[in-house]
């Protein structure tokens, strides 16, 4: 009887294993702040329509970086030069990693590495658990956006591309840092690179061009000249390309004619946000205040949300709805169908940057130094 009662304690507690197993490898992680190597702002979650704040925690004065998550550890760069790691349950720190220089480009989570850029000029490679140094890189520049992943096609190596201010795209090995190419536009660069097709990298820079280069060699496949510089991502889906500039327009453009097909400009302002991409539409928020939603296809506006203050941050979209930071203060969660506001929270301060989604859990990062995480709650 004893021997019965040991065995079936013993299957009770391999289930409970298997079950805590199974439901955290089925936890959302966000190790990208546009979701994908082809930065279309996706996250595949439910969210419910009532914030509630779980955590607060500061990172210093002052906050541009974007937050990125996987395996239970929020990750977020600081004014002071610092990589923050966040227990994500509990909003207590992990670890701290000290750069020279302020970190306003978002981590970049892969392989149990922390990458991430600085202005400081070097892009930096932590160990995820421990914090400690793998590798550093340098470029000639500051480092304003986050890295991109990708295996080169004919090479088959795992390697990153980063655009730095000595306006230049570098491609490392992932591994060690090592210099493998680098493509040289004529302005700074300030956005992610994007991987298309798992053969190119495309991007757009201050010299007001769009460009598409191999990504097993970085020679030039095409250009596109566009009418204004460029400080943002591009977003690509079905071989079409999406960018706002730094005059007036959101650009459509077909990366195998390197053609544009349509420009949507109704209002004289700039866009600072990157685009993110459903079927459909375009999301993407303006310094006029509104967020945005054009038709994929024919380049017309479907709704425009109007926010209190400019929107520089680059909107998440989930199943049901569009989340995205805002200038007056305030986090927005707000219908994908016809833009209605779902839910805000006023934080008080501006918020820049990209939102990251974690289960049914908002994470973002404020210009008052500060990284909020919401429970979204209620009828989903």
């Amino acid at each position: 009887m004893k021997t019965l009662v040991n065995r079936i304690n013993r299957n009770f507690a391999y289930v409970g294993i298997l079950f805590l197993f199974t439901a955290m490898s089925l936890m959302a992680d966000w190790p990208r702040h546009r979701g994908d190597a082809a930065l279309k702002g996706n996250a595949n979650s439910q969210l419910g329509k009532q914030l509630e704040l779980l955590w607060t925690y500061n990172t210093g004065e002052f906050l541009k970086s974007s937050v990125v998550a996987q395996k239970g550890l929020a990750f977020v760069g600081s004014e002071e030069g610092l990589l923050h790691a966040i227990l994500l349950e509990s909003g207590k720190k992990k670890w701290t990693f000290k750069t020279e220089m302020a970190i306003e480009a978002p981590p970049l989570l892969h392989e149990g590495q922390v990458i991430v850029g600085s202005t400081d000029g070097f892009l930096y490679s932590i160990n995820q658990i421990t914090g400690k140094l793998n590798w550093k890189y340098e470029t000639m520049g500051e480092i304003m956006g986050a890295a991109n992943q990708a295996i080169r096609p004919q090479s088959k190596d795992d390697v990153l591309v980063v655009g730095s201010y000595d306006n230049f795209v570098h491609c490392v090995a992932t591994k060690s840092g090592k210099l493998l190419w680098k493509f040289e536009a004529q302005n700074y660069i300030n956005g992610v690179p994007t991987i298309y097709d798992h053969k190119y990298v495309v991007f757009g820079g201050c010299d007001a061009m769009l460009y598409v280069i191999g990504l097993e060699d970085g020679k030039n496949t095409r250009s596109i000249e566009v009418e204004a510089p460029i400080a943002a991502s591009v977003a690509i889906a079905d071989g079409v390309g999406y960018v706002g500039d730094m005059d007036r327009s959101v650009t459509a453009f077909n990366l195998e004619a390197g053609e544009i097909i349509w420009n949507y400009n109704p209002k004289s302002f700039p866009y600072f946000s990157s685009p993110a991409l459903s079927d459909n539409h375009v999301y993407i928020g303006g310094r006029d205040k509104g967020m945005h939603c054009i038709d994929r296809v024919n380049g017309k506006q479907a709704w425009r949300f109007a926010a209190r203050g400019r929107i520089d941050s680059s909107p998440v979209i989930t199943k049901e709805k569009v989340v995205f930071g805002a200038m007056d203060g305030k986090l927005y969660l707000v219908s994908k169908k016809d833009g209605k506001e779902v839910a805000s929270y006023e934080i008080g301060e501006p918020i820049s940057s990209t939102p990251a989604i974690v289960d049914s859990k908002i994470i973002v990062g404020c210009e008052d130094g500060n990284v909020y995480a919401f429970e979204t709650k209620g009828k989903k």
